[in-house]
């Protein structure tokens, strides 16, 4: 069986064969020659999984999966969410878009956010989706160089009582094996066994 994953990140699909039975061939988006721009247009994460891995679907006639992911704030009213890359704006800037979060919560006592992924799995047509959740913390102010986007202002809750530390401060090992991502990841991979 052959299965697309819907990035051009190389890193993304070794990560993901590496888990998956042999007998499920995973190929990018460079290996059935999509150069463009997925469209993201819709207004939940789970839409944009969903219109993503249907784009693939029906334009280049292969299996596929997707992923988004965002990160919802209480006080925000779940903000940033399906908007977290283009926060403050189309420049997708990952700083930018830390320091408009940490000025909106300036002052704010709830602080509880969440990271949610949502894989969207289409097979002949029909659709399943993995969601994985990690609840945590925003940070006053960012701590940690390590990972990307909001990273360095987000304080799991399994981290609390351990060493508190932001997921930017965390080895990258070590939070893959319980990010948000990992744990959608484990349930496709968790089907992909039954189905294989």
């Amino acid at each position: 069986m052959q299965l697309v994953f819907a990035t051009a990140n190389k890193n993304k699909v070794n990560e993901i064969q590496s888990l998956i039975p042999d007998s499920i061939k995973l190929l990018g988006l460079k290996d059935i020659g999509c150069t463009e721009d997925i469209p993201e247009t819709q207004s939940t994460i789970e839409g944009n999984a969903s219109q993503k891995a249907f784009y693939v679907f029906e334009k280049y006639k292969h299996n596929c999966f997707a992923d988004d992911t965002g990160l919802e704030i209480e006080a925000l009213n779940g903000m940033p969410g399906v908007m977290s890359a283009r926060y403050a704006g189309e420049q997708k800037n990952g700083e930018d878009n830390m320091n408009k979060v940490l000025e909106e919560l300036l002052g704010e006592t709830n602080r509880k956010a969440r990271f949610k992924t949502v894989i969207s799995l289409v097979i002949d047509g029909k659709e399943m989706q993995f969601e994985g959740i990690v609840n945590g913390t925003i940070l006053l102010e960012k701590r940690g160089s390590k990972g990307f986007g909001y990273d360095p202002i987000f304080q799991p809750d399994f981290e609390i009582g351990k060493g508190g530390s932001s997921y930017a401060e965390m080895e990258l090992a070590e939070k893959n094996k319980m990010s948000h991502r990992a744990l959608a990841v484990i349930k496709l991979v968790e089907y992909l066994k039954l189905i294989s």
